[in-house]
This record gives structure tokens, sequence and C-alpha cells, in this order.
């Protein structure tokens, strides 16, 4: 079998030759002829070509150092423009400070806030003593209310006394001492 299959591929190499030949020997002169009647229009179509290509690459050269040089003067006055600006903005800076007058210092700030919050913080408890007194005051005796003595609170001797058998007699007692 292999000696079948060398055979095969022997055969094949040898018609693959002979269909070449015949080819070349058939479209070689066909295209011997169309080379010579196209190369003098591709020549000048190269020519032509090499020489509009030149022409655009320094056209194009040109071009690029046109913009390169607008972009460094344009460069050179936006930084100018800046420079300027910036100048400006500090004068009218330093103006405005002047208007408003001597910045305050930040701890100069923090002493007040703290001064407001105790100032704050001292009336909510005064407030807040207030109701819880307000709430108790029902509580408390009358004298801490009014300020009357206690001897007005105290019970006072009849006038009158009853006997046993009913007799009302009335006795003249000195006043009770006080305790």
């Amino acid at each position: 079998m292999r000696n079948e299959l060398g055979q095969s591929v022997d055969h094949f190499k040898r018609a693959a030759s002979i269909a070449a030949t015949e080819t070349s020997a058939t479209v070689a002169p066909k295209i011997n002829a169309a080379r010579e009647r196209v190369q003098p229009a591709a020549s000048a179509a190269r020519d032509a070509a090499s020489q509009s290509w030149d022409s655009a690459l320094a056209a194009l050269n040109a071009a690029s150092e046109n913009v390169r040089q607008a972009g460094k003067t344009t460069r050179k006055a936006t930084r100018r423009q800046l420079k300027a600006e910036r100048k400006q903005a500090a004068k009218l800076q330093k103006k405005a400070a002047k208007a408003i007058g001597r910045k305050k210092s930040r701890s100069g700030r923090l002493v007040g806030w703290a001064l407001v919050g105790t100032a704050v913080g001292v009336g909510a408890a005064y407030v807040a003593r207030r109701r819880r007194e307000a709430q108790w005051d029902e509580y408390e005796p009358a004298s801490s209310r009014t300020g009357a003595d206690d001897a007005a609170f105290e019970p006072m001797e009849p006038t009158t006394y009853t006997t046993a058998n009913g007799a009302v007699t009335e006795q003249s007692k000195s006043k009770p001492e006080p305790r």
C-alpha cells in the first residue's frame, strides 16, 4: 500500500508540472503583451503620484510648522493673561479684606461660641429649676409661698368651754406661749 501511495504522489507531481508548462506557454505571451502596453502608463502614474506625494508632504510640514508656531504664541499670550488675572484677583481680595475689617481668628470664634453656649445652658438650667419648683409648690406648706408665720396656723384656744353638765362658761386665758 505504501508503494502504491508513493506512485500516486509521483503521478500527481508530473501532472502538475505538465499543466504549469502548458499554461505558461499559452498565457505568457499574453501577459508579456499586456505588460508592455501598461508599463508606460503605470510609470507615468507612479511618477505623478510620487510628485504629488512629495508636494503633499511638503504642504503638511509647512502647515504643521504654522500650527506649532501659533500654539507657542497662544501659549505665551495665555500665560501672560493668566498672570495678569491672578494679579488682579489678588488686588481685589486685598480690597475686600480691608473693607470687611480685620479677620477674626479661629480661636476668637471658638471662645465666642463657648460663651454663647454657656449663656444658653445657664438660661436653660434656670428655666428647668423654676418648672421643677412649680411642680412641687402645691405640696409645700403655704408659709413658703406667702411668707406667713407658723403661729398663724396654730389652733386657736376656745373662748367658751362646755362643761360636763352642758353649761357654757367663758374663761379668760392668757395668751398661749409660743413654742
